[in-house]
């Protein structure tokens, strides 16, 4: 199977933004297929010794609850998952393809020993993690609050950390990167890159919901 995403990949995403109708989908499937979903899987099957399976979304937006109708995503997302929510990250769109890890939402059992992890001595090494990446040029998002937690102190010095309600870094593969076989080493080391952040939230869930699961049962 071929690696790397021709520019045509990113072109189907920007003539997907310019026209989302079942029409225009239906009428160019076979694109979607060929330049987005085939290489992405051969991409998946090589990585896949070393992150295991990975799950790649559907391209149908859910639209019951929103306002917008639009009825296909304007990107491919996959990740390649370590805990709930949580693991590793893929996205291709019109902008190119980009890596990523962190967790993407968290019940409030597990949200709440990541921020009690984060609060005490445990928080100290992922907080040096997150500002090595970012001073690397990866990018940290996710849901956060305005303030701050319930009980949390406000001049805690991981304060903006505990605001975060889901925490994930990303960043941009190079399009003549991403256009070839060397997209499968790039992604590779990026996920690597990020182990150590994704490792730490995923234990963190891991213990949240395990310590739930044993409130309820007892």
């Amino acid at each position: 199977m071929r690696l790397g995403f021709r520019p045509a990949a990113r072109e189907f995403y920007r003539d997907l933004e310019a026209d989302n109708s079942r029409e225009w989908w239906q009428a160019h499937r076979d694109v979607y297929e060929a330049e987005v979903r085939a290489p992405l899987e051969a991409l998946l099957i090589a990585l896949g010794d070393e992150f295991g399976d990975a799950k790649v979304y559907r391209p149908n937006r859910d639209v019951r609850f929103s306002r917008d109708k639009s009825p296909y995503k304007t990107h491919q997302g996959v990740t390649a998952p370590n805990a709930t929510a949580c693991g590793w990250y893929l996205e291709l769109s019109a902008t190119g393809l980009r890596t990523g890890g962190g967790f993407y939402t968290a019940a409030p059992a597990a949200l709440a020993e990541v921020r009690a992890r984060l609060a005490d001595e445990r928080g100290e090494a992922f907080a040096r993690e997150i500002a090595a990446l970012e001073a690397e040029g990866w990018e940290r998002r996710g849901d956060r609050l305005k303030t701050h937690p319930r009980g949390a102190d406000p001049a805690h010095p991981r304060i903006d950390l505990l605001r975060h309600r889901s925490l994930w870094l990303i960043r941009e593969v190079p399009h003549e990167v991403s256009e070839t076989d060397a997209v499968v080493e790039r992604v590779r080391a990026d996920w690597r890159r990020l182990r150590a952040v994704v490792e730490w939230c995923g234990e963190a869930i891991a213990a949240g919901e395990a310590r739930e699961a044993h409130r309820r049962e007892g």
